[in-house]
């Protein structure tokens, strides 16, 4: 299962950087592959039950940094008639 990650703050001014690398080292952390993009985190998990408490995991560590209103986009490809990964997603359409 491949997820688009993108958890921010509303309201704490234009430069979000210190949120965004508490979230992100919470997915390092985790252990499952992930690439960070220009505007969300792509993470490899095995089902939604990880996926979801590693969300949970990442809105905490916002909260935890001072944000009193959090946005979370996530977008979740659970494909079942072949296994998929980041690295098979780029390929497909760029070689």
């Amino acid at each position: 299962m491949i997820a688009s990650l993108s958890v921010y703050p509303l309201g704490e001014g234009t430069s979000l950087g210190r949120f965004v690398k508490k979230g992100v080292s919470v997915v390092a952390e985790s252990g499952y592959t992930y690439e960070v993009g220009g505007m969300s985190t792509t993470i490899e998990v095995p089902d939604l039950d990880a996926l979801f408490e590693l969300v949970k995991k990442v809105h905490a560590a916002h909260l935890a940094e001072g944000a009193k209103r959090v946005v979370i986009e996530l977008k979740v490809d659970d494909r079942r008639d072949k296994a998929a990964t980041i690295a098979s997603k780029k390929k497909s359409v760029t070689g």
